[in-house]
């Protein structure tokens, strides 16, 4: 017999080898229909795992994310074994969950929207059926064997990937379809009550151009026919707020074909934006101690071989030259660390240059996959408010609070703070080959940046494997108007590149000592930023950041004198004025600046000329009445100066 640890402490006995799914059924039917994976001594395991020892049990539902994720996979194979009913040939690559939902990937020609209606009516054929699911394991070549004789390339790639590894390989099975999948999976495909297939694109074989383009079918599902209306009349808002949609109607931002993917040209409007968001970032950086540095967009591949990125991220770089010549290669930069190191090697430095705050508004370049990029939020070249600090360990912590800090009053600020969530990135230390340090060094830089994160109270998940090849990093979180999640802003520890570079303090000593660096971003990718906002605020944009912050509208031709004499002053205090002198009917001039998201409208007719007056409307509140131009001049700059969200 042996122990198991249920939700709340509960302590009951089972027989050794248990599974999940039979304790959930010794509990009730209720749970055990409801049931979609459990989480074993901390690890998400399969409902038909065998539990040998005492064990702490978690039985994940769909309301739990790892259970979702169970539920969303199963849902892909159901996707997957449909697929093959109706077209045989079809030859299989991958079909994960992802945040929202799952997708398949398949060597098929594109699939057209009668197709997919077809998948999805054999979808539905095969949760009526009920099929269960059952899992079993052969030897690595037994399973390669068998997935030879299904016909499946792609999935011949993968099972060779663990051949050498020795350790039985998985599949599941439902009625004919057999998939090599790790799992875990449902019981059966019968809780999948309601599904759509969402869309569907083109995607290269993982992710590489050089590879095959697949068809990918996204989809999402739900235990309830009720979650997945809500769903729809939720992505139905969604889309009214997605940035590619709105950012190109408000004319923020634009893309050509013929100049590339992932490179977007920044409109007036948009280009104003983010000019007063650097603007905002620089300022209060210099306010806290930062020094502003410029650096080149390029550098021979000397650098990058020093700092170590030419062997761990050069996949992601672009490359002038060969690399194989003798001939010097360049390389435009990814990042702007082993720039900015060069000020602080510029001369000797003791330690009472530390903390070296060094901070610029970079120009970034990385050769994103085809396949990754989504309007701003991932693009090729972007500008990102980039720093780096140099500090002897005793000021670690204190350092890392001010950045930590720092980034907080900028969400804040724009009004992102309470979208956000943290993630503590580790290495992996199973995949040596991405990181370069000790296990050592990699223990002390995670164990120093863990204890400042529970100083400070900071509630996080751990990504393994998800920490830069050279130091684990605070990722702080967001997610898009359609769930995608995304990283807005890094903060990193680093005890390995100081080293690498030579950059040396002399302590109070005398020896000679490598500082710690933490890199870090205030505010992070403007790009990614403006897109988020543009979701957030639907385009209706807080008003000290609002391209055009007053729209000016005379009712007829005979007040444009006033109307100009208005516009003078509001130009004399700064203010981004618009002036709509057409010959328009003045509620349909109105609509029309409701529409750009104009928080403010000034209109001018005979009376407000008569009485000295200025009559205003808000985009959000309407009509505000009629007062003095000096009140609603103070107005605008209480409301720009506290940066207040309306």
């Amino acid at each position: 017999m042996i122990n198991i640890e249920l939700k709340g402490g509960v302590i009951k006995e089972f027989e050794e080898n248990i599974t999940p799914a039979e304790i959930a059924k010794s509990i009730s039917m209720g749970l055990y229909k409801n049931c979609c994976a459990a989480m074993i001594d901390g690890a998400v395991c399969d409902l038909r795992t065998p539990i040998a020892k005492d064990a702490k049990v978690e039985l994940l539902t769909f309301d739990d994310e790892d259970g979702k994720k169970a539920f969303w996979h199963t849902t892909s194979h159901i996707l997957a074994q449909a697929v093959k009913r109706l077209y045989p040939d079809a030859k299989l690559a991958i079909g994960p969950s992802i945040d929202e939902g799952f997708y398949y990937d398949f060597d098929v020609p594109a699939f057209s929207a009668e197709d997919i209606a077809k998948i999805e009516a054999e979808m539905k054929n095969i949760v009526k059926s009920g099929i269960e699911i059952s899992r079993f394991e052969k030897d690595p070549q037994d399973a390669m064997k068998l997935i030879e004789e299904m016909g499946e390339p792609y999935k011949v790639e993968l099972c060779a990937e663990h051949v050498g590894k020795g350790e039985p390989i998985s599949f599941y099975k439902q009625a004919e379809f057999v998939d090599l999948c790790a799992g875990p999976h449902l019981m059966s495909v019968a809780p999948v009550k309601a599904f759509k297939l969402t869309n569907c694109t083109g995607a290269y074989w993982r992710g590489d151009s050089k590879n095959r383009q697949l068809c990918r079918v996204y989809g999402i599902s739900f235990p309830k026919a009720s979650m997945l209306e809500e769903y729809i009349t939720r992505r139905e808002e969604a889309l009214k707020r997605d940035h590619n949609k709105l950012g190109r109607e408000l004319e923020l931002f634009t893309t050509v074909d013929y100049i590339g993917q992932g490179l977007p040209i920044m409109l007036p409007k948009g280009a104003r934006i983010i000019q007063l968001l650097q603007r905002f970032v620089e300022d209060l950086e210099q306010k806290n101690g930062w020094q502003l540095t410029k650096t080149p967009f390029m550098a021979k591949s000397d650098l990058y071989k020093i700092s170590g990125h030419w062997d761990h991220y050069r996949d992601g770089m672009f490359v002038f030259g060969d690399p194989d010549s003798d001939d010097e290669v360049y390389a435009l930069r990814p990042m702007t660390c082993p720039f900015q190191y060069q000020t602080f090697l510029n001369r000797g430095r003791s330690y009472r240059d530390l903390p070296m705050r060094l901070n610029e508004t970079s120009t970034l370049f990385r050769n994103e996959a085809s396949g990754e990029m989504h309007g701003l939020i991932r693009v090729r070249q972007f500008t990102i408010s980039e720093g780096h600090l140099m500090c002897t360990p005793e000021q670690l912590e204190g350092e890392f609070e001010h950045c930590l800090n720092l980034a907080i009053y900028c969400l804040k600020t724009l009004g992102l703070y309470e979208d956000v969530s943290y993630r503590f990135s580790q290495w992996d230390p199973n995949d040596r080959e991405k990181y370069i340090g000790t296990p050592e060094q990699w223990d002390e830089a995670q164990g120093v940046m863990k204890k400042i994160l529970d100083n400070l109270g900071i509630e996080y998940k751990i990504g393994i494997g998800e920490a830069a090849f050279y130091g684990p990093k605070l990722d702080i979180q967001i997610k898009n108007v359609f769930g995608k999640e995304d990283t807005l802003i890094t903060i990193q520890i680093d005890q390995m590149l100081a080293e690498k570079f030579g950059m040396e303090y002399v302590d109070r000593d005398g020896v000679k000592k490598n500082p710690y660096i933490i890199h870090r971003t205030s505010i992070g990718c403007y790009e990614r930023t403006l897109a988020l906002l543009i979701e957030k605020y639907a385009g209706a944009f807080p008003l000290w950041l609002a391209p055009v912050q007053v729209k000016l509208l005379p009712i007829a031709d005979r007040h444009l004198d006033r109307i100009y004499e208005i516009k003078k002053s509001l130009d004399e205090m700064g203010l981004r004025v618009e002036v709509d002198d057409r010959s328009e009917k003045i509620g349909y001039k109105i609509r029309e600046a409701q529409l750009q998201k104009i928080p403010y409208m000034v209109v001018i007719g005979d009376k407000d000329i008569e009485n000295g007056t200025v009559s205003i409307r808000h985009r959000k509140d309407g009509d505000l009445g009629s007062m003095s131009l000096d009140a609603f001049m103070s107005l605008l700059k209480e409301e720009i100066d506290t940066k207040a969200i309306k």
